[in-house]
């Protein structure tokens, strides 16, 4: 079936095109729900069960799939990835609207599609007959978008019904949106909130510590005192730059004072300079590596770069005043010379938020739920988090991500992502360093390994074709005895005119890696491999690097271009 758009553009010269826009859309994609006779079993990817796992949950006793909008996945992330979630319908709709707005999320929930355990199932609800929507006269957009979602849960559920009459099998709508949720009920579609669902399921309790609360008056502190200015919205910042009253730049915070930082402007290398912010309140809720907006103070406010080392020792919010006190201390007297230009923060332009490592502040930890953590990185703030398994955490390195952070508190609100294990262990400090140097480290996943060559494999006369045999010469490895991927080796010759010829092997990896396919781009994401005490993080699965692109002795292996010196 065809569905087709037309419209005139007016170009640039100021003619007029015509141009149409074709949308297809079939009746033979499959529900994802295995044996579903309507389907004929047509599905890509990993399906759903046939008889979803009971997840305990009192709102939904019923077996059920679940089928989240785009802001749950944006931002419930850390609960969709816990084991305990399964049987995830994810919209094409919503798939595309994550994409747009977050693609290290994008990348995250594609991996999680991709876990045969978890049964996600990506239905193309934007190329299904009977789920496809246009947009009405009048209808932005997100409101769209929003009854694309409640029209394929609608469907889902009618779908099911007519497969399996005597099945309870529903699909559960997860909203945080108050409209969205109050139509689909309406509409006789079964909805609930991320946080209602999550504290429904009696048997895995530790899944609230992951909801995020977005909204800075669910994390309200008890004191309702105003600390830091507004941020202003995002068109007067682009409005401020343009005019040249802000400047944009990336926020770099202190390692040694947590009450300094700078901000360094974008532009042409020649106009690339440093604006110094100095104060609790001029740094106004940065956080290392955001993207923010700063005002340029005046002349006559300009001050030096501390020499002083402070660390941020408060454990409450009335430490704001001991804050301005030590403040005082930057300021000493200095030659006109050392002054820098100095700036506030007045908004941020992109959030460069991700998880953080640390471990839970040391105070009153057995006692309430809410607590303090420390990072390991010096650069990030005290994050307040709401735990209700402290006591466990405690003298453990845990993964906290920020939430929000409003303007009555003097550190950022978020939530416990996950443990990973005891302060000093080896492997739990290798997983901290790797996660803070930002070190791709999961096993390679179904789709790249696909990609694989099968084996046994061996060079064949097809390889042979446009290739040198440089088998007749004294090749010898470079790399150190015990090493697994010798991926380069030399020879060297005395030549007829009593010359030298050295020639450099490299092994030919593009012989496996064809441009664009998952391993390829896997590869290009990891960049190198990366090597610790006893452990190795590989740039290309280990078949790869410790075998068939490794030059062992006496092995065949297929070689780039020689390069040869005399």
């Amino acid at each position: 079936m065809l569905r087709s758009k037309t419209f005139l553009k007016k170009t640039r010269a100021g003619g007029v095109v015509k141009i149409v826009r074709e949308h297809y859309l079939r009746d033979d994609i499959g529900c994802g729900a295995p044996a579903c006779s309507a389907c004929g079993g047509a599905h890509a990817g990993p399906a759903l069960e046939l008889q979803p796992r009971d997840q305990a949950s009192s709102l939904c006793p019923w077996p059920h799939y679940l089928l989240p909008d785009t802001n749950v996945l944006l931002h419930q992330i850390d609960v969709l990835e816990h084991p305990a979630i399964r049987n995830v319908i994810v919209l094409q709709t919503v798939m595309q609207e994550v994409r747009n707005r977050s693609a290290p999320i994008y990348k995250r929930i594609r991996d999680v599609t991709n876990n045969q355990e978890k049964h996600f199932y990506t239905f193309t609800n934007e190329h299904h007959k009977e789920t496809y929507i246009e947009q009405e006269q009048g209808e932005n957009a997100n409101d769209r978008n929003d009854r694309a979602i409640r029209v394929a849960a609608k469907w889902y559920n009618e779908h099911l019904k007519r497969v399996a009459a005597d099945s309870q099998l529903q699909v559960i709508l997860i909203t945080n949106d108050r409209k969205n949720k109050e139509k689909a009920v309406q509409e006789g579609i079964p909805a609930f909130t991320c946080e209602e669902y999550v504290k429904s399921l009696t048997a895995n309790p530790e899944l609230i510590d992951r909801l995020a609360y977005l909204s800075d008056e669910m994390n309200e502190i008890e004191s309702g005192k105003i600390i830091f200015s507004e941020h202003l919205p995002l068109s007067k910042l682009q409005q401020g730059i343009k005019s040249g009253s802000y400047l944009q730049g990336t926020f770099r915070a202190s390692r040694e004072n947590y009450l300094e930082a700078t901000v360094w402007i974008h532009g042409d290398k020649e106009e690339e300079k440093e604006i110094l912010i100095q104060g609790i309140k001029h740094l106004n809720r940065a956080v290392h590596e955001d993207i923010v907006a700063v005002e340029l103070l005046p002349r006559s406010q300009w001050v030096a770069p501390s020499s002083v080392v402070l660390d941020d020792e408060g454990q409450n919010e009335d430490d704001v005043e001991k804050d301005e006190e030590r403040e005082l201390l930057l300021k000493t007297a200095v030659s006109e010379k050392m002054l820098r230009p100095t700036g506030r923060v007045v908004g941020i332009i992109k959030r460069n938020w991700r998880p953080y490592c640390g471990m839970l502040s040391k105070s009153d930890i057995k006692e309430s739920r809410r607590h303090l953590f420390t990072p390991a990185d010096k650069r990030i703030p005290r994050i307040r988090i709401e735990t209700r398994q402290a006591s466990a955490l405690e003298g453990r390195r845990i993964i906290v991500a920020i939430d929000g952070w409003p303007r009555n508190s003097r550190y950022p609100n978020g939530h416990f992502v996950k443990n990973l294990g005891d302060v000093g262990e080896k492997e739990t400090e290798t997983e901290v360093l790797l996660l803070e140097h930002d070190v791709p480290h999961q096993p390679f996943s179904q789709a790249v390994l696909s990609f694989l060559p099968r084996m046994p494999w061996s060079i064949t006369e097809e390889d042979m074709k446009n290739r040198e045999d440089l088998r007749h010469l004294c090749v010898c490895s470079v790399d150190p005895p015990g090493c697994t991927d010798i991926d380069d080796a030399l020879h060297c010759r005395e030549l007829s005119n009593g010359n030298l010829e050295v020639g450099v092997h490299i092994a030919d990896v593009s012989h496996f890696i064809r441009p664009g396919n998952a391993l390829d781009q896997e590869s290009a994401r990891r960049g190198t491999t990366v090597y610790l005490c006893e452990k190795r993080i590989d740039m290309v699965p280990e078949l790869l690097s410790s075998n068939l692109c490794s030059l062992r002795s006496n092995v065949d292996r297929l070689l780039l271009r020689t390069r040869k010196h005399r």
